[in-house]
């Protein structure tokens, strides 16, 4: 399938700023069932932009405007190419060992209510792709899922205790309760028009990637309860949400910021 992304990303400053910096983690790279066609980053200012790869293979650019500023536009636009899959990675770049996604961060911690969850989904299944897929439906069925941003980033721990939470809170609980039943898991930040269809949000979107002996990672996307298929663009990778955030940075300025985020995907047709 071939689909067309349009991401805008819009800060307004209530002061204006004297200096902006901004890494993004917002350029697909290409493997076996994605192939990237074309693929821009552009700034409505003046802006010097140095790209690179991180610790994880994510390609990365980081943006530096100068001021003074009292708006900002980031938009990003391409095409790719993607295939039918069972939402099997191959052919990515992979520049950790799997055991490495095994360790916690703080919005990934281990509690016990979600050891307790994922002892309990798991029970004595001992396949490692029945244990992540049982993981992947038994959050779909039992946290509802809530459309649109939280306020702040909220941890595995206290979206399982709500009970409810939005794509971002549900992925950081699958990753936290697959290392839980000791699968290597990692945070994945993309765009999907099948998650947009189903939760109504004009947002990025994510899901997890756990390592499977024998097999190698693969995607469960807890928003659809099923892996992720041709409909999803992969994009980066991290041990939770802020690791693979698309745009991070800082501001050299006072006052309020306010961000607004627009993505709007379409499907091309088959190729």
């Amino acid at each position: 399938m071939r689909l067309s992304i349009d991401h805008r990303t819009r800060y307004h400053f209530s002061e204006p700023q004297n200096r902006v910096v901004q890494l993004a983690r917002m350029t697909p790279l290409d493997h076996a069932n994605q192939t990237v066609i074309r693929w821009q980053i552009s700034v409505d200012r003046d802006v010097r932009l140095r790209e690179a790869r991180d610790g994880y293979g994510n390609a990365t650019t980081m943006l530096y405007v100068d001021g003074p500023l009292e708006a900002l536009e980031i938009a990003v636009h391409g095409e790719v190419l993607t295939g039918p899959g069972d939402g099997l990675v191959s052919g990515a770049v992979e520049t950790l060992p799997p055991l490495f996604f095994l360790r916690s961060t703080q919005l990934t911690t281990i509690t016990q209510p979600i050891q307790a969850f994922a002892d309990h989904v798991c029970g004595n299944l001992k396949d490692p792709a029945n244990r992540a897929q049982m993981l992947n439906v038994a959050l779909f069925e039992r946290v509802k899922l809530k459309q649109g941003r939280s306020p702040k980033t909220r941890t595995a721990g206290e979206t399982l205790a709500a009970g409810s939470g939005n794509v971002r809170d549900r992925t950081q609980l699958l990753v936290a309760a697959a290392r839980a039943a000791g699968l290597p898991a990692r945070f994945v930040s993309g765009h999907s028009l099948d998650g947009h269809k189903i939760v109504g949000q004009k947002s990025t979107h994510c899901w997890a990637e756990i390592h499977i002996d024998g097999r190698g990672w693969m995607g469960f996307d807890p928003a659809i309860g099923r892996p992720p298929g041709e409909m999803h663009v992969r994009v980066a990778i991290g041990l939770d949400a802020r690791e693979a955030t698309p745009l991070s940075g800082t501001r050299m300025g006072g006052g309020i910021e306010v961000l607004d985020v627009d993505v709007q995907i379409e499907s091309r047709g088959e190729q």
